[in-house]
């Protein structure tokens, strides 16, 4: 047989160029060390697995002086969560069938019904050691033989993923049993060599928490850096070192006009034409991203509201009112565009700088302002008029730059931060590939 090598790490890439002999079961990329074909067999052999108890509704309390319970709103993605409204305490008396139900540090937790079956797993941690099982939710328990974070690694994959969609056939709530936990196969190598590939993930993992931990407090600093500005508890200050002068409140229809979006189109006209600006990009970001713009046909004869720089668009619709009057805004330059029809505009005067406006329209302190417009009572909509009666205290022009440029800065980190998280995803999604059988 042909093969080429690679080294990466101490490990070893074996591609077949040529062969004629059955296909080995061993993985593309692994340790130098570790030779032997890899055995697939049902992950049953190599755990013990259990699934809770049904508490009777009485023995359940908020009191947290009974002993915690584990149920499957702790689980999520990765981890065990904790807060006040979903944490409940067994009250019961002792009983001897919860002597086998209770987690140790090590096991491996996975919820077996509702929209998330099969995705909401994690290891118990030695904080949650001494909680008790409840229904509906599986343990497994490594035996001698195997590595639970190898397991793990499995278990929190795609391929286990779409095999709970495979045996699933429940024609309500998503379910999986404890059989087809037990059945399902994965390739397992010998324990060292779990042991050693789980240890690597698990530090592409750590770096990934890392990353993710690091943009949090990026979006909690921008946050309340946000909050301090707009209320003015945080002022900039001239390069002379000079006061700004005081803010001003405006009526919003002092400062700038509405204008609506696209009218009298059909769906026979999208898809090809002028770019427009789109629903969905205005609730994802505060500036609109060109790339994601859609086409409309737009005849010359055609009367509608081109959008420029500078312009603010607002949803006028919401299906609660905390998303109502999402706001974008446009900070290219573009010879034509339009708005849906979904949305409106508005267009300030020179008083509001666009990087400035970015932020106001989506700081917490116009929120509070914007979402009691909301009507309705299953769907909620808007006034244009209603908006423009709103008031803003508005900086001076040079101190709404300064403003702009500090919280895009904290923006430019986030988005580079986020581009690392992708980026290590990527790189573990090609590890988990080129790793396993």
């Amino acid at each position: 047989m042909a093969t080429q090598n690679n080294n990466i790490n101490g490990m070893s890439s074996h591609k077949t160029i040529a062969s004629k002999a059955p296909k080995r079961l061993v993985p593309q990329l692994r340790f130098k060390e570790f030779g032997e074909e890899w055995e697939k067999s049902p992950i049953g052999q190599y755990i013990d697995i259990k699934s809770g108890y049904a508490f009777k509704g009485e023995e359940i309390s908020e009191d947290d002086s009974g002993i915690p319970i584990l149920r499957g709103i702790n689980i999520t993605e990765g981890y065990v969560r904790h807060n006040q409204s979903i944490d409940r305490f067994y009250l019961g008396t002792e009983n001897k069938r919860l002597n086998d139900l209770i987690l140790k540090q090590g096991d491996l937790v996975l919820g077996m019904d509702g929209s998330k079956v099969g995705k909401n797993v994690a290891i118990i941690s030695k904080e949650d050691e001494g909680a008790l099982l409840i229904q509906r939710v599986a343990r497994l328990r490594p035996k001698e033989n195997a590595s639970i974070e190898f397991i793990y690694l499995h278990i929190h994959s795609f391929k286990f993923h779409r095999y709970v969609d495979v045996v699933n056939t429940s024609s309500g709530i998503p379910h999986i049993s404890i059989k087809q936990i037990k059945d399902f196969k994965i390739a397992f190598p010998s324990l060292p060599e779990q042991q050693k590939i789980a240890q690597f993930l698990t530090a592409v993992d750590s770096k990934l928490l890392q990353l993710t931990q690091k943009k949090e407090l990026l979006e909690q600093y921008k946050k309340g850096v946000m909050q301090q500005l707009f209320n003015q508890q945080l002022r900039f200050k001239k390069d002379d070192g000079s006061d700004y002068p005081d803010w001003e409140e405006k009526r919003l229809g002092e400062v700038g006009e509405t204008f609506n979006g696209l009218t009298g189109k059909t769906k026979e006209d999208f898809g090809e034409g002028k770019p427009y600006v789109q629903y969905m990009q205005i609730f994802a970001d505060s500036k609109i991203n060109l790339e994601q713009c859609g086409y409309v046909s737009i005849n010359k004869e055609e009367k509608q509201t081109r959008v420029y720089r500078g312009d603010v668009f607002f949803t006028t619709s919401s299906e609660t009112p905390i998303e109502i009057g999402t706001s974008s805004v446009l900070l290219d330059e573009i010879k034509e565009l339009y708005l849906n029809s979904f949305c409106f505009g508005y267009r300030p005067k020179s008083r509001l700088q666009p990087e400035f406006a970015r932020f106001l329209f989506r700081s917490s302190y116009f929120r509070r302002k914007i979402i009691p417009l909301a009507q309705g009572s299953t769907r909620y909509n808007m006034s244009k008029k209603e908006l423009l009666k709103l008031k803003v205290n508005l900086p001076s022009k040079q101190e709404q730059q300064k403003i702009a440029n500090y919280l895009s800065a904290i923006d430019t980190k986030i988005a580079t931060v986020t581009q690392q998280i992708e980026a290590t995803q990527q790189f573990k999604k090609g590890l988990l590939q080129q790793m396993f059988v």
